[in-house]
């Protein structure tokens, strides 16, 4: 970590911009399209579904966790969301129980992490696979669409505020939200405090377990927030919804966190931006899904490895040693 950190952060963001030019300029020469107005809106919608779920995924990764449930967790809620849509709840109800879905897995997760003090990988995919069972019971794994078109929902995809997209205002709101608690507060500093030393931190004085909970709890809130522009985009419902959200979410926060030096809130939006931008070009060049999978799941590997202070250690120790006279 220290070998990253004492980068200038203008090294970081030129690495950011030479990185986003060449993927932009690689696959306009694919598809002429690439750079064109309506595929950036595109690009943009998109990434305000990873990126919602990224920020939600950061505040876990800066207290040193994981959370492998919010993808379950999002298909409950999205199932969620269109059971009240078929029902006559209003579409601000439906939304708001959507997401109280995803808080109450969150803290769910967060209590028996930091309480009981179970394994987080294996709590977060019992919690998961829980979330996907949950999701079967609204229609038997079937598709809700009842009501979409008259209830607003698809608003939330098509309409604009100040010639911005409306999933890009929602993903900017909420990132000025976590930018200001996460880098602004006292409050957010806990968090990276809990995350460098815990024991440290809790002889600060700071309530190390209710960090952790709220942690896992804004994970699975804002995974909701994230499936519900999904399911506004699609215009339905279904249980594989939170499926495609886990990999851009990783590969964005842990990308992000090795171009600039550490987990947070820019970082994880620059990441973000990198993966949607190869994302939507591999969906305009009709690349197969496992093969962009596999990219993706590659760009992660290689971000966790960038990322893990045993190797940053070991490359500083490395470039610090003085030849032998």
């Amino acid at each position: 970590m220290t070998a990253l950190k004492s980068s200038p952060l203008a090294l970081r963001l030129t690495a950011f911009l030479v990185l986003l030019g060449l993927i932009a300029t690689v696959f306009q020469s694919f598809a002429p399209a690439y750079l064109s107005e309506n595929n950036l809106h595109a690009l943009l919608r998109h990434m305000s579904v990873n990126g919602l779920t990224a920020i939600g995924l950061t505040f876990v990764i800066v207290v040193r966790h994981f959370d492998l449930s919010f993808p379950g967790v999002a298909s409950l809620g999205a199932m969620t969301l269109g059971w009240m849509l078929a029902n006559d709840f209003t579409l601000m109800q439906s939304v708001a129980g959507g997401i109280a879905i995803g808080l109450v897995a969150g803290l769910i997760n967060g209590n028996v992490i930091s309480y009981l003090r179970l394994p987080d990988i294996v709590t977060t995919i019992a919690t998961g696979g829980v979330a996907v069972g949950l999701s079967y019971f609204y229609s038997n794994g079937t598709s809700i669409s009842e009501n979409f078109f008259m209830s607003g929902i698809l608003d939330l995809n098509d309409s604009r505020f100040l010639s911005l997209d409306m999933p890009v205002v929602i993903l900017l709101a909420a990132a000025i939200v976590a930018f200001i608690v996460l880098h602004c507060t006292r409050f957010g500093r806990a968090f990276y405090a809990t995350g460098e030393n815990r024991r440290s931190a809790a002889f600060s004085g700071i309530r190390v377990r209710a960090y952790v909970l709220t942690a896992f709890g804004l994970c699975g809130a804002l995974a909701c927030l994230a499936i519900t522009l999904l399911v506004a985009s699609s215009g339905a419902a279904n249980v594989t919804a939170g499926n495609q959200l886990m990999m851009p979410a990783f590969a964005a926060v842990y990308l992000g966190a090795a171009l600039f030096g550490a987990p947070s809130i820019p970082a994880t939006l620059g990441g973000t931006l990198l993966m949607s931008a190869m994302l939507n070009g591999f969906t305009l060049l009709a690349i197969p899904y496992y093969y962009s999978d596999a990219i993706v799941s590659t760009v992660l590997i290689a971000a966790i490895g960038i990322f893990d202070p045993k190797l940053t250690t070991l490359l500083g120790g490395l470039f610090s040693r003085q030849p032998a006279r």
